[in-house]
């Protein structure tokens, strides 16, 4: 066994080797040397030994005990041992440091899952290697991105590595030559980050990263060529841009899934990094180390979440017993977090850089619902959308709900949803996805426990009969160039009215709860359009209540307070559904 101590430097001149300072030092290194002898004694000898024979003070025996129960052979003892460490917050620097040198992965990875675990369990990362002196990071990014398969990928994939490949080129040239030019396909991309083209071009080596992440076998690859380490540094240099961080964070937890990495993943430092972004303060931040965590503990977890799957709650290890599942699914133009924050006003405005989250919240299911529900697992996915091709992140993506939905219903089975009792909540085209998936999910036998277990379902404004949207963009084709997810909201789709009569159907033959939603306020579409995105008549599904509310379609989702009517009446709909299942 290696042990190491991390002590200050003493200068060589005896004049100041002299008086207590020095004689402290002198029986520090005694008691060091003490603690290392101790150490290998115990951690040598078997856990039920007694330590009558080794002198050694009872503080000092906690941190080896405890080391040695956290690689037992029983599983309950290692949680145990987590646990304990965990919630000690006396211990010195060097007892820290002891735990944080001689534990081994498993524990690591769980005591950055511990809500109460201090950061000093967690050594730095180690020292990243040196960057050649005739290339940039940015350069390296694009050899790493070059260096991977090119070949059998699908669309969007070779969009996005031309797209990163194409740009860095030009931006590599432009800065030997002295110039800067952005052109190319990435143009709208490249103004939007103003003065900072290095930042573009990585974000979008980043974006073709994230869905090369998304096939193992290339994720051997990032590992083999040291993209843990560039990742790191690239992270590191963009603490001020969290957009770069978060897709950062996208890529190591889609190599989190493939368990066969996570020893390189925590030898390369990344669970430090990790473990602090999970006391962010940030909802976002937080939960994409979060998600990344889950994947690499396979202690406590048998799922997994595949990018786009995020845990709202609970985020770490819990005693509390899970009893049910709550998914929120977002529509058109949504996101996994920010479509479910509250209402904006000017007061709630002024007030928010408080991050007071009883009067101000950027995402009410993980502050509200999760405090009032604890026992209820919350998931919130994320998929792109938009309202027009030219405005879409993959020209060559079409992705019609169906598409949508199978991909979405994989990945949550795969994070166990339909293991417990489970509540759907969805906004918009979130809603028609929702019907989809539990259609398809009936035909299915391996998806047979998805419906079981299904409860009840909520629908925010969701366009049942059709939307004024679909309409209003065919009007103005000119203008927005309706994507396919608009078009299939159109009132004469007949995809969507077989979608309304089957799923109508379906419901009523499996009882499920229903509680619709609808706004009464037109929506804003950017400054020159104004329409109602889905009338009253639309919203009605068929069945369970239909409750109008005096909003617009973006606010329908987002309540002004946590007294206010939408989330009162949406807290009572799941408590009283999932009533039997929480008592049980």
């Amino acid at each position: 066994m290696k042990s190491y101590i991390y002590l200050h430097t003493v200068s060589l001149d005896k004049r100041e080797n002299y008086g207590i300072t020095y004689q402290a030092r002198k029986e520090l290194h005694k008691a060091v040397r003490k603690v290392l002898a101790t150490s290998a004694k115990i951690l040598r000898g078997p856990f039920a030994d007694t330590f009558s024979t080794i002198d050694v003070e009872d503080h000092e025996c906690a941190v080896w005990l405890l080391l040695r129960k956290s690689q037992s052979g029983d599983r309950t003892a290692r949680l145990q041992a987590v646990q304990e460490m965990s919630e000690t917050h006396h211990w010195h620097d060097y007892q820290y440091r002891i735990i944080a040198q001689a534990c081994d992965l498993r524990t690591l990875i769980g005591l950055a899952r511990s809500k109460e675990s201090d950061l000093r369990f967690f050594l730095p990362p180690p020292p990243l290697p040196s960057l050649n002196e005739d290339t940039c990071i940015e350069e390296e990014l694009r050899q790493l991105l070059a260096s991977l398969p090119q070949t059998e990928l699908d669309e969007c994939i070779q969009y996005f590595t031309s797209l990163a490949l194409s740009e860095s080129s030009q931006s590599l040239a432009a800065q030997k030559g002295g110039l800067w030019c952005f052109g190319g396909n990435g143009l709208p991309y490249a103004e939007s980050f103003g003065e900072v083209p290095s930042a573009t071009v990585e974000m979008f080596c980043l974006e073709a990263l994230v869905k090369h992440s998304e096939i193992p076998t290339h994720c051997d690859e990032i590992e083999a060529n040291g993209g843990l380490q560039l990742l790191q540094r690239l992270y590191q240099l963009h603490k001020d841009c969290p957009k770069i961080q978060r897709n950062i964070m996208r890529i190591i937890g889609n190599m989190a899934l493939n368990e066969h990495l996570h020893s390189t993943i925590v030898h390369s430092g990344w669970v430090s990094i990790l473990a602090e972004a999970m006391k962010s303060p940030r909802i976002m931040e937080a939960s994409h180390a979060a998600r990344t965590l889950a994947n690499l503990d396979r202690e406590t977890m048998r799922e997994k979440y595949q990018d786009g799957v995020y845990v709202l709650h609970p985020q770490y290890r819990t005693s509390q017993p899970i009893k049910a599942d709550v998914l929120f699914i977002h529509g058109l133009m949504g996101a996994a977090f920010k479509t479910w924050r509250q209402q904006d006003n000017e007061q709630l405005l002024t007030e928010k850089i408080l991050e007071d989250d009883a009067r101000y919240t950027t995402c009410w299911p993980k502050t509200w619902l999760a405090r009032d529900c604890p026992a209820l697992r919350i998931i919130s996915v994320e998929y792109d959308t938009s309202l027009s091709d030219w405005r879409t992140r993959c020209p060559m993506e079409r992705k019609s709900i169906a598409f949508r939905s199978d991909e979405l219903l994989r990945k949550l089975r795969a994070a166990g949803v339909g293991d417990r009792p489970v509540i759907w909540v969805s906004h918009s085209m979130g809603g028609l996805l929702v019907k989809k998936m539990l259609l398809e999910a009936s035909k299915k036998p391996e998806m047979s426990t998805v419906i079981n277990n299904t409860r009840g379902i909520i629908f925010y404004s969701v366009p049942h009969h059709g939307s004024h949207l679909a309409e209003y963009s065919v009007n103005i084709r000119y203008l927005l160039f309706p994507s396919l997810e608009v078009k299939e909201l159109s009132k004469d789709s007949p995809a969507l009215k077989t979608l309304q009569d089957d799923f109508l159907e379906f419901a009523k033959d499996k009882n499920f709860q229903v509680l619709n939603f609808v706004e009464t306020l037109p929506t804003y579409i950017g400054s020159m359009i104004k329409l109602h995105v889905v009338p009253v008549e639309s919203a009605d599904l068929g069945i369970g209540d239909l409750i109008p509310v005096d909003v617009d379609h973006l606010n329908i989702c987002k309540p002004k307070k946590k007294d206010a009517f939408l989330y009162q009446r949406t807290l009572q709909f799941i408590c009283e559904t999932l009533a039997k299942d929480l008592e049980d």
